[in-house]
Parts: structure tokens; sequence; C-alpha cells
């Protein structure tokens, strides 16, 4: 089954990190995902950039409605996912429990409904 891993962080975090903490975060991610891909069960991953870059649309009444930034104002912002494809929710909380992000930040982890 797959399972979305949806990376929730503060996104002003990296800018205030020293250059030897980034090189950390870096490597941890890259072991991790390494870690994923070596046990088979990585569909996907990437990187979201800051959310200042989003664009939010709402359709009502048959207009679009385009906004800039994200729909929420939060805390915390989506930094980023990992798609994999594990055998149940227990094997997916256990992958999200070693990822980087857990330490820093918040995973929401949703079972992907197949259409």
């Amino acid at each position: 089954m797959q399972y979305l891993l949806m990376l929730y962080s503060n996104e002003n975090g990296w800018s205030q990190m020293t250059p030897a903490e980034q090189e950390q975060g870096v490597a941890a991610y890259g072991a991790y995902t390494q870690a994923l891909k070596t046990a088979g069960v990585l569909v996907g991953s990437n990187r979201l950039q800051n959310s200042t870059t989003a664009t939010t649309v709402h359709v009502a009444d048959g207009k679009s409605q385009v906004l800039d930034g994200p729909y929420v104002d939060s805390k915390e912002q989506l930094a980023g996912y990992y798609l994999i494809d594990v055998p149940d929710l227990d094997a997916a909380l256990a992958w999200t429990a070693r990822c980087p992000g857990a330490s820093h930040g918040t995973i929401e982890v949703r079972p992907v409904w197949s259409m």
C-alpha cells in the first residue's frame, strides 16, 4: 500500500542554521532517502519551494479565485514529501520515525487512495 509522508517544518529554520548544521541536514536526508531506495519502498520524493511561491486556486460560483501564497497561515509549512510503498501502516510509521524531519517538524502520514 502506498503512503504519503508529508513533511511540515518552519521554512525559516534552514536559514537560521550554520553551514555545518545545513551540511549535516543534507547528509541525514540523503542517508534516509538512500535507505528507502535500498529497501525498495521509495516511489518518489521531492522538496518544495518556500510557501511564498505558492498560488492558491479556489472556485466559487463557477469563478476561479487565484491568490498568491498558501491558503493557511501556520507555524509550519509543507516542505516536502516522500511517497512510499509498504505493506501496512505500521511499516509506514516505522519509516516515518526514521525520517530526519520528524526531529524538527511534523510528518503527516496518509494512505493513498488508488483510483
